[in-house]
């Protein structure tokens, strides 16, 4: 049985040097869940690869799981930042454009932190309430980017296209993590393409 049920959450660190050491603590778990897998991934190798001892590791996370919670956080803020960053850049885009920044963002974000899909995946490492968070958290970020480029749209509208925006995103990190082909890179192509053709008729839809 999983611990989340029972598990503590991780102390927060009050100052400079405990920051730095929980950062360096939740590198190295990162580094420890893809190399190995989350369920294979020791506490005890966590704190060797940072150079910590196993004290000072529970000091601040009781379980692996508030690790991989606290990764979690870390990763989905990173994420959300990272939308807002696209949001703000989006008006100066043409539609192909904004297709290709949208298609290469998670791509990006998921090569950059390869944790965040081992712990996505891994059902006892986040509880899934907190994984349809994120990802509702996602969608509206994504309707309100819709909302505010293509106005004439209702609120039903712009969440129904962040759906269907979102869906084609993951689709590129799906292909992204086929072995590198020219069907591959053909594939992104259509998939951006295909993208670009859905943000052109949403701005011809009738609110």
């Amino acid at each position: 049985m999983s611990s989340q049920k029972t598990s503590q959450p991780a102390r927060a660190p009050q100052r400079k040097r405990g920051h730095e050491r929980v950062a360096s603590l939740l590198a190295a778990a990162a580094d420890c869940f893809v190399e190995k897998g989350y369920d294979a991934a020791t506490m005890t190798e966590i704190a060797a690869r940072a150079g910590a001892s196993i004290g000072s590791l529970y000091q601040f996370f009781p379980t692996k799981e508030s690790i991989a919670q606290a990764l979690m956080s870390g990763h989905a803020d990173a994420l959300y930042d990272r939308i807002g960053q696209l949001a703000e850049r989006a008006g100066r885009w043409d539609d192909a454009e904004l297709a290709g920044q949208l298609v290469r963002l998670f791509v990006d974000f998921r090569r950059q932190h390869p944790s965040f899909v081992v712990l996505t995946e891994v059902a006892a490492s986040t509880p899934q309430d907190e994984v349809l968070t994120i990802r509702m958290r996602i969608r509206a970020d994504l309707a309100a980017l819709l909302a505010d480029r293509f106005p004439q749209l209702s609120a039903t509208q712009a969440r129904a296209a962040a759906t269907v925006v979102q869906y084609m995103m993951k689709a590129a990190v799906a292909l992204h993590a086929e072995a590198a082909s020219a069907a591959r890179s053909a594939a992104h192509a259509q998939l951006r393409q295909a993208l670009q053709l859905y943000l052109q008729d949403l701005a011809t839809s009738a609110a």
